[in-house]
């Protein structure tokens, strides 16, 4: 047992014994993502998909032992119910859940940190992870928003996905979408979802997404993640940069 658990300082959660989890300081690094379209060329499990890589990957660099979740794969997608396989819980749920989850967790968990990976989340994310803060417990969450990136299934994210899961990319089925600034279209989108704005669900242009960037775009998230958790100063709501 000895040698087992010695190997379990980065290790997904679901896959080890209670026994193994109990006496640890552990950090606990939960994938949050959505299931919603992305395009014609992306899978809807995009956001959790990026949210796992991301999660895993800091874990195995974290200097200290840490445990990565199961992914919470539903978030608040309103936004995206104009399209097929879009599956939102929103803001009220997703809040409480979060809560709850965290809750629980810090009941044995030294610390646990929401790895999120869709922008749609952060309204009941921060709320969620404030009022964790507020009642003692030692919970932060992560955003997996690379800098200068494109809104939604364009270059960034389907480079990203090239980089590590080139198969579930679609791609025959690339096409350009809206590329005008978010600023100029977010009062649109606010009002009609992105269907309104965009046909094919696609916020940028993934034409020219390619892998290289991608693995780029990854390798700075994950260090982000891995930065932010060694100087773990959780801002107002909880967010660790």
């Amino acid at each position: 047992m000895g040698t087992r658990l010695g190997r379990m300082t980065q290790a997904q959660l679901g896959a080890q014994t209670s026994a193994e989890i109990a006496d640890r300081e552990s950090l606990v690094l939960v994938p949050l993502g959505a299931t919603e379209q992305h395009g014609p060329h992306l899978p809807l499990d995009t956001d959790t998909r990026v949210a796992v890589e991301v999660a895993a990957r800091a874990a195995r660099l974290h200097g200290g032992p840490a445990v990565v979740a199961p992914a919470i794969e539903y978030g608040a997608s309103g936004e995206h119910e104009g399209f097929a396989g879009t599956i939102s819980i929103g803001n009220e749920v997703l809040r409480a859940l979060l809560v709850e989850y965290g809750r629980s967790a810090c009941r044995w968990a030294t610390r646990i940190v929401f790895v999120n990976g869709h922008g749609g989340n952060v309204t009941a994310l921060s709320a969620a992870v404030a009022q964790l803060r507020y009642e003692g417990r030692d919970a932060a969450w992560f955003a997996c928003a690379p800098e200068q990136g494109d809104a939604h299934a364009g270059h960034t994210e389907t480079s990203m996905l090239l980089s590590f899961a080139p198969e579930t990319v679609a791609v025959d089925a690339v096409v350009a979408g809206t590329t005008a600034p978010l600023a100029e279209i977010i009062d649109d989108l606010r009002r009609g979802g992105v269907a309104a704005i965009s046909p094919t669900g696609v916020l940028g242009d993934p034409t020219t997404a390619d892998a290289e960037h991608g693995a780029e775009v990854m390798a700075a998230l994950v260090d982000g993640l891995v930065g932010a958790l060694d100087r773990w100063e959780p801002g107002a709501t909880g967010r660790v940069r």
